[in-house]
């Protein structure tokens, strides 16, 4: 689940990596954070195609 501490962390790395630069550590940590947020984004994403019905109009 994509919660606001989440995105309030990869913000956090985000910032931090423009202003002064990231450890080794903290790069990992930061791909991890958006591994994880984007397999959440995809799973929804998926679960709201799946949810959808077309109907063709001739």
């Amino acid at each position: 689940m994509i919660t606001s501490e989440l995105i309030e962390k990869i913000n956090f790395y985000a910032a931090k990596a423009k202003s002064e630069g990231l450890t080794e550590d903290e790069k990992k940590e930061q791909e991890r954070l958006r591994e994880e947020y984007l397999g959440h984004f995809r799973k929804r994403f998926r679960q709201q195609l799946d949810n959808m019905d077309i109907e063709y109009i001739d």
